[in-house]
């Protein structure tokens, strides 16, 4: 039979003294970051880019539990961006161990005539939650694009996109769809540190259709053209 070994209590002052640090160390961080939550009434806001401090940090309706926005105290700037609508812009003084709480008002801006020769563009990518640029423009994320029914009609000629998400590297691909032309984006973003994965395009005929959607509601098209 084996016999138990009897441990001297400075040994375990040794294995218990960095643990309780190590957890005085995460909770006074947790103490001094403040919390900035966000609100929104309607879908259009809900389905809205955040960047603070120019970083994109998700869609609104998204930022909260896991994903809940920390930031360090001091002035933060805050932009939300919707296809369609006017830059949302608020500068905010964060507290240590605050929390505030931003409403978002999206205004309309105006827009370009719809073209009258178009071509839809699906985008299949995970995570389905990473924002879509299209010419440098935010459009909207991926998740609004992706799926039987949803889409966006463009005008036709070539267009740059590019997928991002914190965490992930960037995604960037040229098209070129000629009239009534569908065009799929199919990807996995690959977290940074890994290697890239190539992208799926694939393109093909299809009869053009009439927007009858409302902003931001995924659907077949948008009811707004893309530049």
């Amino acid at each position: 039979m084996k016999t138990l070994r009897r441990i001297h209590p400075s040994l375990w002052a040794m294995f218990l003294i960095p643990t309780l640090l190590l957890a005085l160390t995460a909770y006074a961080g947790n103490d001094v970051m403040g919390e900035i939550q966000f609100e929104g009434k309607s879908h259009v806001e809900k389905t809205s880019g955040v960047w603070v401090d120019g970083q994109y940090v998700g869609y609104l309706k998204e930022l909260n539990g896991s994903k809940k926005v920390l930031l360090l105290p001091g002035d933060h700037n805050i932009v939300v961006r919707q296809d369609g609508y006017k830059d949302f812009t608020e500068k905010v003084l964060v507290q240590p161990g605050g929390k505030q709480v931003v409403l978002v008002r999206m205004e309309k801006a105006p827009t370009a005539p719809f073209p009258d020769m178009t071509a839809t563009v699906k985008i299949d990518v995970n995570p389905s939650r990473a924002a879509v640029f299209m010419d440098g423009l935010f459009v909207g994320h991926v998740g609004e694009f992706k799926g039987l029914g949803r889409g966006m009609l463009i005008a036709p000629g070539t267009h740059q996109f590019r997928i991002a998400l914190p965490g992930y590297q960037t995604f960037e691909t040229d098209i070129d769809p000629l009239a009534n032309q569908e065009v799929q984006i199919k990807t996995d973003l690959v977290k940074n540190g890994a290697p890239l994965a190539g992208p799926l395009l694939t393109a093909q005929a299809s009869e053009n259709t009439s927007a009858s959607a409302a902003h931001g509601v995924p659907q077949e098209v948008q009811d707004h053209p893309k530049r």
